[in-house]
């Protein structure tokens, strides 16, 4: 019996030997791979998403009432400036016109024979004047009838492009009816939010009278030709997002945009010996960033780093790592805080080539 439990003991200590020395050489085997941040100028793009709209997008409202009698125009045409739209039925006014215009002559000859008198000195100047005024106020109602029938007929404001129509032909339309719209696409105002630590950090850093130019990328992620200019910022903060709208003018000559689209604005910001490393290697504590650094003793240590821009697959640092720092590429999960590591150094670039990175 005590030959059997010796036996056994042997057998277990050997096994637990074995295994022990499996797992040492298991864990000697395991290799992490370690870069440096590469420090190189290159270029951010951030995008916004942005609403489109045109130059001038006005309503055309009936300025009169009556029956719509005629409409030159289609929808979705372009029209120029001053060209006739629409054609309210002028009937009623012509005629209000007529009696003005008849009441202009009775009052101009009447007050050229009430002149005539006081030359004579057979009225006095009072007659005179009086018959001077009605005359005037003839005049005057002639003028409004005339304005009153130029209503009735709509003219384009300026050239741009027709909007479908909310009346059709023979409709009786009241006086501030809505008839269509109409977008002046010559150029476009694109308009987009700007956080306020993006807005202080653009502010800070542009120079002075130098415009900021962007670019578009439309629904179909297909980049507009043309580049555009920030022409304007908002006065006030909106309190609710914290963020600030950008206005920026696109030339549109081809009339490819339309008011209403939606797409992304794109602000490239070129940064000068940026400190680049791969997303890949950092983790998220609470909300913060950090790395794991391999200090002189090969030893892992944790590291909270600051980023001001981000790439795709790659963070611009702005704060807590040096360009010789060795920073852990992979296998973050599997080793602990002052853990001493086997690695091997893999030459920054040949990690970032292979991340799509866009840089100059």
């Amino acid at each position: 019996m005590r030959g059997i439990l010796m036996f056994v003991t042997c057998c277990a200590l050997l096994t637990y030997t074995g295994c022990a020395s499996k797992k040492e050489e298991k864990e000697e085997e395991v290799k992490f791979l370690v870069t440096n941040p590469l420090k190189k100028d290159t270029v951010t793009v951030k995008q916004y998403v942005c609403q489109i709209r045109a130059f001038q997008h006005i309503e055309l409202r009936a300025l009169e009432r009556g029956y719509l009698q005629h409409i030159f125009v289609d929808e979705g045409h372009f029209v120029k400036q001053g060209q006739p739209m629409f054609q309210i039925m002028p009937m009623l006014y012509k005629a209000e016109l007529q009696k003005a215009q008849a009441e202009v002559k009775f009052a101009e000859i009447e007050y050229q024979n009430t002149k005539s008198l006081a030359d004579s000195n057979v009225v006095s100047p009072n007659e005179l004047a009086l018959a001077k005024a009605k005359y005037e106020k003839a005049k005057a109602e002639e003028s409004l009838a005339e304005v009153h029938l130029g209503f009735t007929e709509i003219r384009a404001p300026f050239n741009g492009i027709m909007d479908h129509f909310q009346v059709r032909l023979g409709s009786l339309v009241d006086e501030g009816d809505l008839l269509t719209t109409m977008s002046d696409n010559s150029k476009m105002w694109v308009y987009f939010n700007v956080p306020e630590a993006e807005y202080l950090a653009y502010k800070s850093k542009a120079a002075k009278d130098s415009p900021m130019k962007v670019s578009l990328e439309m629904a179909d992620h297909e980049k507009f030709p043309y580049e555009g200019v920030v022409e304007t910022i908002e006065a006030d903060f909106n309190n609710e997002t914290g963020n600030i709208q950008y206005r920026a003018t696109f030339p549109n000559p081809t009339g490819l945009l339309r008011h209403g689209e939606t797409g992304n604005i794109e602000v490239r910001k070129v940064v000068k010996d940026g400190l680049l490393i791969p997303q890949r290697a950092t983790f998220e504590v609470l909300e913060k960033k950090f790395v794991y650094v391999v200090d002189k003793d090969n030893k892992i240590r944790s590291r909270e780093i600051i980023v001001a821009d981000e790439l795709p697959h790659i963070f611009v640092i702005k704060s807590g790592l040096s360009e010789d720092d060795k920073i852990l590429l992979e296998g973050l999960r599997q080793v602990r805080e002052a853990e001493r590591i086997d690695f091997t150094m893999v030459k920054p670039d040949s990690v970032l080539s292979h991340l799509n990175l866009y840089a100059e």
